[in-house]
């Protein structure tokens, strides 16, 4: 059947005829994945150049993937009952005494709290020193970085990402990328890790707090190709626990402890 949506008939009944239509790119309602090993409560494939937001409950496990090797999954994290508290990228830093993130890594808030903590990590290639790219760092790159362009930008990625939650451009603090990896070589040069990948790398995180996560998949702001190159990530959530007494991870070092006993008495209240 031929319709049209030059009147509000037509375009009821194109739209209706889209019933049951499935892309790569959207979220699966009601969330299910057949390879979650919990309750999936969210699942989607987030596009390239293509952003989401999500509240998780705590204890959940995130898992990203890097579905064809070219994902860049820059990530905001939020306090979901009172997001002023953040993640703060340089304490997630200084109190690991590491500047890298993997397996065992926990991302820490602006109040010495633990928000997740890195479980698995198969990738080890990630980004906690450059943040996002912006609508001038694409257009150098590029020649263009409108949000609604064709080499879109990870920050207003983010701000679409944030309005959703009530936030706005003041709420978009540093980002981890993930994926794409950088190294701080012996002279201070900043050297990127980014790419191409095998397909399939993968991550997962556990919540720790109840938390707002905001995505971003847009490329590396030191990705030095001429394209403008970027594939799908797969996002998938499932119910869980957060980190009990005795988890290797709550108790490896004196740091985190202490970060993580800041959580939890924030939820002994």
């Amino acid at each position: 059947m031929t319709t049209t949506t030059a009147d509000p008939y037509g375009a009821r009944d194109h739209a209706r005829a889209m019933t049951g239509t499935r892309v790569e790119a959207m979220p699966t309602l009601p969330a299910a994945a057949l390879d979650a090993p919990g309750e999936t409560v969210w699942e989607e494939t987030i596009a390239p150049a293509g952003y989401t937001s999500r509240r998780i409950a705590r204890g959940t496990r995130l898992r990203l993937i890097d579905v064809a090797g070219d994902a860049c999954a820059s990530m905001l994290v939020f306090n979901a009952e009172t997001p002023t508290e953040r993640l703060n990228v340089a304490d997630t830093l200084k109190v690991q005494w590491n500047g890298y993130l993997g397996a065992g890594r926990l991302l820490l808030s602006d109040m010495g709290r633990v928000m997740m903590t890195i479980l698995e990590d198969d990738a080890g290639t990630h980004d906690a020193f450059c943040g996002a790219s912006n609508e001038a760092s694409n257009a150098r790159a590029y020649g263009d970085g409108k949000n609604y362009g064709a080499h879109p930008n990870a920050r207003d990625r983010f701000m679409l990402g944030v309005a959703r939650h009530g936030l706005g451009r003041k709420d978009v603090h540093p980002c981890i990328n993930w994926f794409k990896g950088v190294r701080i070589a012996d002279d201070g040069a900043t050297l990127p890790e980014t790419g191409p990948f095998p397909p399939g790398r993968t991550l997962v995180l556990r919540a720790e707090m109840e938390l707002v996560v905001v995505l971003a998949n847009c490329p590396h702001v030191l990705d030095t190709r001429a394209d403008f190159t970027v594939t799908s990530l797969r996002a998938t959530a499932w119910r869980g626990e957060p980190a009990a007494e005795d988890d290797p991870v709550r108790t490896a070092t004196p740091e985190g402890l202490r970060a993580f006993l800041n959580t939890e008495d924030l939820y002994a209240r």
